[in-house]
């Protein structure tokens, strides 16, 4: 299943210097225009962990991993345009993409998630990432939690502190996305 991430969650994992495990994690990650548009204005505002981010976006590194997309047509500009006002340009844009394209969305905005739940629309955010990652061996869940804790000392408002309750006891099937 394609994925595309709002700025939120791309934040999170930047600021503390693993945007490789949402990599390791999704393959190709997609970004709206708009999202794109939001992580220029970070970086006009001095948010410096977002500097180099243009190496890793296809199609201006041709090597990226994450790719740029934008609105392709009239049902997703007319959704977009029906999103509450109250979310921004760059979650409305995911949204409408995700909804009509069935891809997954990573956000970490309450107002996003609600609204992509309503859409019926498969979420996930920086919790749900890096608890993917300790499932799938990327990473210990000591290591997890430190990269929660680094999250959370830049401003990230996590609905938990500690991962450990939300991973699947052993032998439970622990696939997913």
């Amino acid at each position: 299943m394609s994925v595309i991430s709002n700025t939120t969650v791309l934040s999170n994992f930047a600021s503390i210097g693993q945007l490789d495990l949402l990599h390791r994690l999704h393959g190709t990650l997609y970004i709206s225009t708009e999202v794109y548009e939001e992580i220029q204005g970070g970086l006009e505002e001095g948010y410096q962990f977002y500097r180099g981010i243009d190496t890793l976006v296809f199609p201006l590194a041709e090597e990226g991993w994450i790719h740029l997309t934008s609105m392709a047509d009239t049902h997703e500009l007319r959704l977009f345009g029906t999103l509450p006002s109250r979310l921004h340009r760059g979650e409305a844009s995911c949204l409408a993409i995700a909804h009509h394209r069935d891809w997954m969305l990573l956000t970490d905005d309450r107002d996003a998630r609600d609204a992509a739940l309503q859409l019926g629309i498969r979420v996930s955010g920086s919790v749900g990432s890096l608890v993917l990652a300790i499932e799938r061996s990327l990473c210990t869940l000591q290591q997890a939690n430190t990269w929660l804790q680094a999250m959370i000392q830049q401003g990230y408002y996590s609905p938990v502190a500690d991962l450990t309750a939300l991973l699947k006891p052993q032998g439970e099937n622990t696939s997913g996305g």
